[in-house]
């Protein structure tokens, strides 16, 4: 009763208490139970609207995000269509080695499922079960609603098509079609349910720190791995085989048990068929108990925090004096020489720089990957070592192109710059000093490397040139960049694989122009070292080697001032973006 209805009952001789004269109560709706609770699938369904909203909702704040969304899609239909179509092709032709791919790759699907949530912190995750506590709902109607709407996206829609879309290769055999059918439905739930059991029962974990870090690492070893895996399981003399064995061990383990029951059934072995149906069955059961007791904890613990930790990139230095915070955080004595040499405003950003490339996994996320390149390319060479020379200039190109989004990188500490007054020749020199430190010393290891691993050294000082070239030359066109377009980036304290929201799209054509860019001045050096790899002709690799150094230093130079004039017009509407990407 509002206080208004309260006057008018006083006034006609009603109090709180009193009834009508003619003896009608009138109506009261009933006190509110807090023990009354909705039945579960309408709590479901509005869990999963809710997701749908919010989805639909981000998509129409940015034209970018949803054409984003549309071409990512189509792609994903385009990979699923693909790879059903050769399956297809292959059931036909060998239905036992079709078999043997459908349960390694659901193995790896399920095992995507489960651990690139973990490692990959851009994942959405607009609906969780921290975010639902404060509604007070059981936790079966959190298991259903959110479960349903872990499917609501295009992982979940691309998953259950190519899961439903995996049974043609059962078409011939209608016992196993019947047994994939309930099969399909269980595999998609164990990667469902597993991706949230392991998510919310190692929350607490993934906000730490060196959680992260360790999930970038293992992500990287997994893809390393990954490689040669799939070029030892490539059919040749005996390829059906290995897929076969690996099918084998694979539909025993909680990851390919699923998969595994039609198969089994294809082949009469009804034995084996209930004893995997028996092993998913309970894999299930064991991950729904797990993520009921993660759910437990998640309604009573603390509330996720949304305060960036201090020391974190993007926030002022622990250590160190002054706005820029760079002073102190390197040896007295290498401080001296960059404060002669470059100056002490232009010192102190290379020194905080120089930090970011030794704490920031963001930035650690570009040298990890460069122990690899030569690896993966290693697998596709045809045994003569040309084609891992390409991971040379490959390396120098990510070091040098890391730091096109520093001011991103930045966030709100890119305000320290502005505060202090700081002009634009320091800013440059000093970020693109830093970058040089690094990227030297790693394109120098990793063409020693993969020249001596292969033997090519008279390739040596061509390989040099143009890796040299590309890197100091992507460091002069990454300062131009940098200091006029900021595109977003993954937050200070998150992982180098998260997925930051903005105009994915947009944000790749200003990458895109920028290589090409790249790709021209550079092509000097890059032509005469082909060239000179190609003929074996030492003198045309050390001209590659000079125009490499004299090319690349000229326009890290020019990249240099005339991002330094593109700082000091644009400085103000530079923090501006940031601040609207946050």
């Amino acid at each position: 009763m509002t206080a208004g209805q309260l006057r008018d009952r006083t006034a006609d001789g009603l109090g709180p208490g009193a009834e009508p004269a003619d003896g009608h109560v009138p109506s009261v709706p009933p006190a509110f139970d807090p023990g009354a609770r909705p039945p579960s699938r309408p709590v479901a369904r509005h869990v999963v609207a809710l997701k749908v909203r919010l989805l639909v909702n981000a998509l129409t704040r940015s034209v970018w995000q949803m054409i984003a969304l549309v071409l990512s899609f189509v792609y994903g239909l385009a990979a699923v269509g693909l790879l059903l179509f050769a399956l297809a092709v292959l059931a036909r032709r060998d239905p036992a080695l079709a078999a043997s791919w459908v349960v390694v790759g659901g193995a790896a699907l399920v095992a995507a499922w489960w651990v690139v949530p973990l490692v990959a912190f851009g994942v959405d995750s607009t609906v969780s079960a921290e975010r639902l506590r404060l509604f007070g709902l059981r936790r079966r109607d959190l298991v259903l609603g959110l479960g349903a709407a872990g499917l609501v996206g295009a992982p979940g829609v691309l998953t259950v098509l190519l899961v439903a879309g995996s049974t043609v290769v059962w078409r011939a055999d209608p016992a196993a079609l019947v047994a994939a059918l309930p099969a399909a439905v269980l595999a998609v739930a164990t990667c469902v349910v597993g991706s949230r059991t392991w998510t919310t029962l190692l929350a607490p974990a993934r906000s730490a720190r060196r959680f992260r870090d360790s999930g970038v690492l293992v992500l990287l070893v997994l893809a390393a791995v990954a490689v040669p895996a799939a070029g030892w399981l490539v059919p040749r003399s005996t390829g059906t085989v290995q897929v076969e064995r690996l099918a084998e061990l694979a539909g025993w383990t909680p990851l390919g048990a699923a998969w595994a029951v039609p198969a089994a059934v294809a082949t009469d072995d009804l034995a084996g068929a209930a004893a995997r149906a028996g092993i998913a069955v309970a894999v299930l059961a064991v991950l729904v108990g797990l993520w009921l007791r993660g759910l437990d904890r998640a309604a009573v613990g603390p509330a996720p925090s949304t305060a960036r930790r201090p020391g974190a990139h993007g926030s002022t230095a622990r250590r160190g004096g002054g706005l820029l915070g760079g002073r102190g955080m390197l040896g007295g004595p290498v401080e001296r020489l960059l404060d002669r040499v470059l100056g002490v405003q232009a010192s102190a950003v290379a020194a905080r720089c120089l930090t970011y490339w030794r704490r920031d996994p963001r930035y650690l996320g570009a040298l990890a990957v460069v122990p690899f390149l030569p690896l993966v390319l290693a697998l596709l060479d045809r045994g003569d070592g040309g084609l891992v020379l390409v991971a040379c200039p490959l390396a120098a190109f990510l070091v040098g192109w890391t730091i096109s989004a520093d001011v991103a990188y930045d966030h709100s500490a890119f305000w320290a710059h502005l505060g202090a007054g700081l002009p634009g020749r320091p800013d440059r020199l000093g970020r693109a000093v830093a970058a040089t430190l690094v990227g030297l010393p790693v394109a120098a290891a990793v063409v020693l490397g993969v020249v001596a691993s292969t033997g090519r050294w008279q390739d040596l000082a061509a390989v040099a040139g143009i890796s040299v070239g590309i890197l100091l030359t992507a460091l002069g066109i990454s300062s131009v960049v940098s200091a006029r377009f900021v595109y977003p980036v993954p937050r200070p304290g998150d992982g180098p694989f998260s997925s930051p929201q903005g105009s994915a799209v947009a944000d790749l054509a200003t990458q895109a122009g920028g290589w090409a860019v790249l790709v021209l001045l550079a092509l000097p050096e890059v032509a005469v070292g082909v060239v000179a790899v190609v003929s074996g002709s030492a003198e045309l690799g050390w001209l590659a080697l000079g125009l490499g150094v004299g090319l690349g230093g000229f326009w890290w130079v020019a990249g240099v001032r005339i991002g330094a004039a593109v700082y000091d017009h644009r400085a103000p509407e530079l923090l501006q973006q940031v601040v609207a990407s946050r």
